[in-house]
């Protein structure tokens, strides 16, 4: 059964981990290929592979230096995925917030239970 396309969007892109690795490096700014390639312990062809797919869903920019085509994230494209994510930022704060009450009794009990000793 064939793969269907990785390229349709930043989620698909994303949900391959060497993708998520290489977007993680160039947080720290522009990469070659080859420097991709070697930070990550991939071979050249598999880092343009995946560079490409990044660069085709928006992920990535890419600009020629020379000889070299540098790669560069671009944080717009993430943006789809940072608001999917937010949606589910009052279900973590509600739930941290119970968490929070539930540890603030545990402790007034504790105390309580140390003044009567």
């Amino acid at each position: 059964m064939a793969r269907s396309a990785t390229t349709s969007d930043a989620f698909n892109a994303v949900a391959e981990p060497q993708r998520r690795r290489i977007l993680n490096l160039l947080t720290q700014g522009e990469r070659s290929v080859n420097d991709v390639a070697g930070s990550l312990c991939l071979k050249q062809p598999q880092a343009s592979k995946h560079l490409r797919v990044l660069k085709e869903v928006g992920l990535v920019s890419v600009r020629g230096s020379g000889q070299q085509r540098l790669y560069k994230l671009n944080g717009e494209g993430l943006k789809p995925i940072h608001d999917w994510v937010k949606t589910f930022e009052r279900f973590w704060n509600e739930s941290f917030d119970r968490l929070a009450d539930y540890l603030n009794e545990l402790q007034t009990r504790e105390q309580s239970n140390e003044h009567k000793e």
